[in-house]
């Protein structure tokens, strides 16, 4: 899960990592309010919508007076934003976070994640602040600083060190950034974080180190220990579909193709998406309805799946195990008398009471088209879709 730049910075705050002064605005009059109320110039107005390259974008900009920040914000707020993460559809910005303008003197990059594949934090730091860290890892990979951190034994002063050595930090600017990057860890472990970005930190002056920008993503299966966390999600933010599916715990993702397709079983999804792009064709969706669905969630993911007016054609791929085949048929059934199906249906199951689920979608007298395996109804969706 997601969260904008202001609700990190508030939860940095908490744990005692430095940010700039700043304040949320939802309308013109509470932004010229907030900037009132920093009581100096210049501020920055900053769009928050849940995607990065927002100042390329024109989503961060500089006010030096009063009615900058009034004409500024006016401009912003209900604006379509584009930028390299959000596609060509854009997102609307709904709220501003006005914040304090600050000397900076040096820009850096800091992050932590998760490493699956050493089972570990991954501290990765950077001298190239404020540029896209996929386009430093591509052209001088050699600038990336990565530190893994043993959960067992958690951050320790000569990981601290070794990235702060590695951004050229000494004295002063080296203490500051140690408590920073200490509290940040501690932040990232509490809240079961599955990502935390600052892009850029930003070295002042007088040697301090804060986070100018926070970008948070919680790990969405560890919620259930964090309602607090979970009273800061943005629906706005999120894909409708997306939103409506996560109601029924159904694992979901919109995807750009034309074939909606329906299984049970992560990996299964994962090797369904393959198998019709190597027939030609482009999946529309993930949807996993998991192994132990009910016929109301197989209905309400059809009816979902349908709902995107990309789709042109559906696959349901389904291997029956705790979920059988008849219970998932009575679902398909359920669907198509609620909401009608008018694109082409492609069905192969496999599994427990795979005759009786095809009986009963035999009997519902439906436009289904039965395949014999995954290949060949691979095949007949691609050709359905043309």
């Amino acid at each position: 899960m997601k969260i904008h730049e202001y609700q990190a910075k508030q939860l940095f705050r908490e744990y005692r990592i430095p940010v700039p002064e700043g304040t949320v605005a939802f309308s013109v009059e509470q932004a010229e309010t907030a900037a009132r109320d920093l009581g100096r110039f210049p501020v920055v107005v900053k769009s928050q919508i849940h995607a990065g390259g927002r100042g390329k974008g024109g989503g961060v900009k500089l006010a030096a007076d009063m009615n900058e920040v009034s004409t500024i914000s006016d401009q912003m707020l209900g604006m379509t934003l584009v930028t390299h993460q959000t596609g060509p559809e854009g997102r609307k910005v709904n709220r501003l976070l006005i914040e304090a303008g600050q000397d900076i003197a040096k820009e850096f990059y800091l992050s932590l994640l998760v490493d699956r594949a050493t089972a570990s934090i991954m501290i990765m730091a950077s001298r190239d602040g404020g540029m896209d860290i996929e386009t430093v890892a591509a052209d001088t990979p050699e600038r990336i600083i990565r530190i893994n951190v043993e959960l067992g034994t958690g951050i320790q002063a000569y990981h601290i060190r070794q990235a702060g050595f590695g951004l050229g930090l000494s004295g002063a600017a080296l203490k500051s950034f140690s408590g920073l990057l200490s509290n940040l860890y501690r932040f990232f472990v509490a809240n079961d974080c599955s990502l935390v970005e600052i892009n850029p930190l930003i070295l002042t002056s007088d040697d301090q180190v804060l986070a100018l920008d926070a970008k948070v993503d919680f790990d969405s299966n560890a919620l259930y220990r964090h309602k607090d966390i979970l009273d800061l999600r943005d629906l706005d933010e999120e894909d409708p579909l997306e939103v409506d599916a996560s109601g029924y715990n159904l694992n979901y993702i919109n995807l750009d193709g034309n074939v909606g397709n329906i299984v049970n079983g992560a990996g299964l999804a994962m090797a369904t998406m393959d198998i019709i792009k190597n027939a030609g064709a482009s999946p529309a969706n993930f949807m996993d309805v998991g192994g132990g669905a009910s016929a109301e969630q197989v209905e309400n993911a059809l009816r979902i799946i349908l709902a995107d007016e990309k789709v042109k054609a559906v696959l349901i791929n389904i291997f029956g195990g705790i979920l059988r085949c008849d219970i998932f048929a009575e679902g398909v059934v359920a669907a198509a008398k609620k909401i009608g199906i008018i694109v082409p249906v492609v069905v192969r199951m496999e599994g427990t009471n795979v005759e009786e689920g095809k009986k009963i979608l035999a009997d519902a007298d439906l436009n289904l088209t039965s395949a014999g395996n995954l290949l060949d109804a691979a095949e007949k969706i691609a050709a359905a879709v043309g």
